[in-house]
């Protein structure tokens, strides 16, 4: 009987409302506003293309934390999924950095610091199996 990987079924779920937020409350509160501003066209579609590509990592790596933990795809590929949590790990630091640095609170870090430790933990949890 195949098992089901509870934390990377967690972290699929808090990647994918993640996803969400990035997708709507990101567009709304930053991009939006940043497109109404006097910086140049180039600037502008180079920023948004940046925007949307974390939008379609933030979706990827979803379905992929999802599929592992359901065991329907990728649960074998250790290197993936490790790729996936120090990505999001990855993602947290800077946010931790600006936050500090300019003496604000930024808190997505609080999306991406849970999902890279319960991917990471996944793993550990599904070699032992």
């Amino acid at each position: 009987m195949k098992k089901r990987n509870i934390y990377w079924i967690i972290a699929g779920i808090l990647n994918f409302l993640t996803f969400l937020l990035h997708l709507v409350g990101g567009q709304l509160d930053l991009v939006d506003p940043m497109l109404e501003t006097g910086l140049n066209l180039e600037r502008k579609s180079q920023l948004v293309g940046a925007w949307n590509m974390v939008t379609v990592i933030l979706l990827a790596t979803s379905f992929v934390l999802l599929a592992a933990g359901f065991n329907k795809r990728y649960s074998s590929n250790k290197e993936l999924l490790s790729f996936v949590g120090y990505l999001n790990l990855a993602f947290c630091i800077p946010f931790v950095l600006s936050g500090f640095y300019y003496g604000l609170l930024v808190p997505q870090w609080i999306f991406f610091l849970p999902i890279a430790v319960l991917t990471l933990v996944g793993n550990r949890t599904h070699a032992r199996l």
